[in-house]
């Protein structure tokens, strides 16, 4: 593939039709005209795709001030009231750029490489007979969604407003929201078919430079061909991409975003994709919703006791009725017991083949429930939580005291903030009902200690999963949130410069008469 724009504009000119498969796709436009330079005239064109660059700039621009000169750009080189003691050198290049073009982000490219990726996002480039080089005008002009409110996210007290697909719109409000100088938003290009735009966002007085250099390092050894979603990159970038641990933190939320940025950590947007990706991301960070620290610490802390116990519940509740039931019937007060043996007097399945078909059965509505239009939804959980519910313990399928387990499990484990974790806490319920039904009490103690040490053996780009000694005192990243006066320490699993984002007295107002 040819690497350098040609002097010559015909052989560009035909390069980019037989690239562009111009006469196949009807969107791609190609604008010959002439421009006057010096009283010479040279042949020039401009190339760009229907739909994603903004005709009306081109339009006003970039043809009307190349092809209908003005008083103000329209005079010669070699006029002397013209010329400054700079100007006797001025090229071709030069006076278009200088002279002619009134767009304000212009540059020059010199390979064909840019030029495809300049006119693949939106822009519009003009090619002039006679120059190895090209200028790539910034007109882009392609329809995107407005920001809205999260739709996954919600919170009481706190933003309203969530990241959309629009690379450049997502890095201006994290550009508003900062105001500081020291934001650093590098753009780095993944993928041979694509060449997705990733902006990798962290503020370069507080990041530590290793994390940095870790980050950038597994980006830009990525050999793909696509990458079309956040998703995708979080996948490729994690350290254990075998875990069914989140590791990688994923948020619609610019303020969630912003918060870990001032943390210390670093911010990957992915151009496409609504879902801004954090690293690095523990365990803590995924049980803690964005509103913890808009509302007082005593109603943030006790919301995050109830998350404890919904989680809880969410894993262990059905493999420890199992558990109980088959092994344990001595932990049951006997009029208690004797009311479950009288449930499952008629039920003709063991209690596991009873639970696994309701908790697949409860797996089956929730996931009907997202795939069906909205409008459906409501109307798929009713039915599948009453009517069918009601007609398996008439049917004498199950127990209605199952009914009672399945449906705390599932309530709890929409409590769960994050949606990645959720699915990892609903594949370790499953197992822990596999091992309270082969072992009881003993098969689940198993099961939490294996767990405990795959959790502690996970890493983070270098923080580890697990570990509290690496949380500070007085740190922001604490499971349970301090009084917005004592929260001065940056977390310490990200090595930051600096180790404090407020002084130990932040209330002066309350020491200063």
């Amino acid at each position: 593939m040819t690497s350098n724009i040609y002097a010559n504009i015909s052989k560009n000119i035909n390069y980019l039709k037989s690239i562009y498969h111009s006469n196949l796709s009807t969107d791609i436009i190609i604008r010959n005209f002439y421009i006057l330079v010096n009283n010479i005239r040279y042949k020039a064109f401009v190339i760009f795709i229907d739909g994603m660059a903004d005709s009306t700039l081109i339009n006003n621009f970039i043809l009307n001030p190349l092809i209908l000169r003005n008083n103000g750009n329209s005079f010669e080189i070699t006029d002397e009231k013209y010329l400054n003691n700079d100007d006797s050198n001025l090229d071709v290049s030069t006076y278009i750029y200088d002279c002619l073009l009134p767009q304000n982000a212009a540059d020059k490219v010199q390979t064909f490489d840019k030029v495809f990726s300049a006119i693949n996002m939106g822009n519009c480039v003009l090619f002039v007979d006679t120059l190895e080089e090209a200028f790539n005008l910034d007109v882009k002009g392609f329809k995107q969604r407005e920001i809205n409110s999260p739709s996954n996210e919600i919170v009481v007290r706190g933003s309203q407003e969530s990241f959309v697909e629009n690379l450049r719109t997502n890095t201006t409000i994290l550009r508003r929201l900062i105001n500081n100088e020291n934001l650093v938003l590098e753009t780095v290009s993944v993928g041979k078919l694509t060449k997705t735009n990733i902006a990798i966002c962290y503020l370069c007085n507080i990041t530590s430079n290793n994390l940095i250099t870790e980050i950038k390092r597994r980006i830009n050894n990525l050999d793909i061909d696509y990458l079309t979603s956040s998703g995708q990159l979080e996948q490729l970038i994690q350290d254990n991409p075998n875990n069914i641990y989140p590791q990688v933190i994923a948020t619609e939320r610019p303020d969630k975003a912003v918060n870990y940025i001032l943390d210390g950590r670093v911010c990957l947007i992915v151009n496409g994709s609504p879902y801004v990706l954090i690293v690095p991301g523990v365990f803590l960070d995924f049980l803690s919703s964005p509103e913890d620290l808009n509302v007082k610490y005593q109603f943030a802390n006790l919301s995050k006791i109830i998350r404890l116990i919904a989680v809880f519940f969410s894993v262990l509740l059905p493999g420890i009725y199992i558990g109980i039931t088959n092994y344990h019937q001595d932990l049951i007060p006997t009029e208690l017991l004797f009311t479950i043996a009288a449930s499952r007097e008629s039920v003709p399945f063991p209690t596991v083949v009873e639970i696994l078909l309701m908790e697949i059965s409860f797996e089956l509505i929730r996931e009907a429930g997202l795939r069906v239009p909205s409008p459906l939804g409501t109307t798929i959980g009713i039915v599948g939580a009453l009517i069918l519910g009601e007609a398996a313990v008439s049917a004498s399928l199950v127990s209605p005291i199952l009914i009672i387990i399945v449906a705390i499990t599932g309530i709890c484990s929409f409590s769960i903030p994050d949606f990645s974790l959720n699915f990892t806490f609903r594949i370790c319920r499953f197992i822990y009902i596999i091992l309270g039904y082969l072992a009881g009490f003993l098969g689940i103690g198993i099961g939490i200690f294996i767990q405990l040490t795959i959790m502690c053996s996970i890493e983070s780009f270098g923080a580890s999963y697990l570990d509290p000694s690496q949380l500070k005192k007085r740190s922001i990243s604490n499971y349970f949130v301090l009084p917005i006066w004592k929260r001065e320490n940056i977390s310490k699993f990200t090595y930051s410069k600096k180790s404090h984002v407020q002084n130990h007295i932040s209330m002066n107002w309350r020491y200063k008469h």
